[in-house]
């Protein structure tokens, strides 16, 4: 098993910027591939970024590509997300997930964290 925790939410301003963490443990997470979903009120939960297990590859959905950095520290068992010029749109819960292969299908994924807020008000 592996357990996911994310931090680092709150409330932002537009144009601020926010950084998420996620700090893995249980099995070696350091093979896994990890990733962020995010889901906002009345919305489908959509892909925002991946990363490969060495950290190597990253991908990102193109509505934040540009503004977001997706990075993983394996020595501390956790990835980040760095969300700069944050826009009201990017309201929404935030979801660390952990997997086999790096892709942006949800159900790829075999582990999920509880999820972090994230609000940016205009």
């Amino acid at each position: 098993q592996v357990q996911l925790v994310e931090s680092g939410g709150g409330m932002v301003q537009a144009g601020g910027s926010l950084r998420l963490s996620c700090a893995a443990s249980g099995r070696t997470v350091r093979s896994y591939a990890m990733g962020w979903f995010r889901q906002a009120p009345g919305k489908e939960r959509e892909f925002v970024a991946a990363i490969s297990w060495s950290g190597g590859s990253t991908y990102y959905a193109d509505s934040v590509k540009g503004r977001f950095t997706i990075s993983r520290d394996n020595a501390k068992n956790t990835v980040y997300l760095q969300m700069n010029s944050l826009k009201p749109e990017d309201t929404a819960v935030y979801y660390c997930v952990a997997g086999g292969i790096v892709t942006m299908f949800q159900w790829k994924y075999d582990y999920w964290g509880q999820g972090t807020q994230v609000t940016v008000s205009s």
